[in-house]
């Protein structure tokens, strides 16, 4: 999975419509801190305080007043936010009106590269096993065979 990059713009057009478009289409896309700073045009700073996080609970509650990142699995792990979130909490906490969310792929990197192609060549392999017709009663009599012209030692 990708991460990608998100900015907001207010371009007079429904915002819900055009958040939903692009969101449906990469909803696994997910933007980091420093995204979610640029989208908002607030500082780093303000950008922790606004966000929902508890050091003794690592996934806490929905919060409406607040920016909530998606599940961490590890206090280490970085946060990260889906884009119908944070355009949620510029427009119903923030009151910045008309959000629309872009969120753009990332260039592909050595990895997305390789499990590419491993994918191909499963897919390759898929359509090879497809294809063989001998069934499996085929092979045990091929085995039959090979077995009866094979000398005992």
């Amino acid at each position: 999975m990708g991460q990608g990059t998100g900015g907001f713009t207010g371009n007079g057009a429904d915002p819900s419509a055009e958040l939903a478009a692009n969101c449906s289409e990469q909803a696994e896309n997910l933007i980091g801190i420093d995204e979610v700073q640029r989208s908002l045009n607030r500082s780093r700073a303000s950008v922790y305080r606004y966000t929902n996080t508890d050091p003794r609970n690592l996934n806490p509650p929905f919060n409406p007043r607040k920016l909530n990142p998606e599940y961490r699995s590890d206090q280490k792990e970085p946060l990260m936010f889906h884009p119908n979130e944070v355009a949620r909490f510029a427009r119903d906490v923030l009151r910045i009106k008309e959000v629309t969310v872009e969120v753009l792929n990332s260039p592909s990197t050595a990895t997305q590269q390789l499990l590419g192609s491993i994918l191909e060549e499963l897919r390759s392999i898929r359509e090879l096993l497809d294809s063989n017709t001998i069934s499996p009663t085929q092979l045990d009599t091929r085995r039959e065979q090979h077995d009866q012209a094979r000398p005992a030692a």
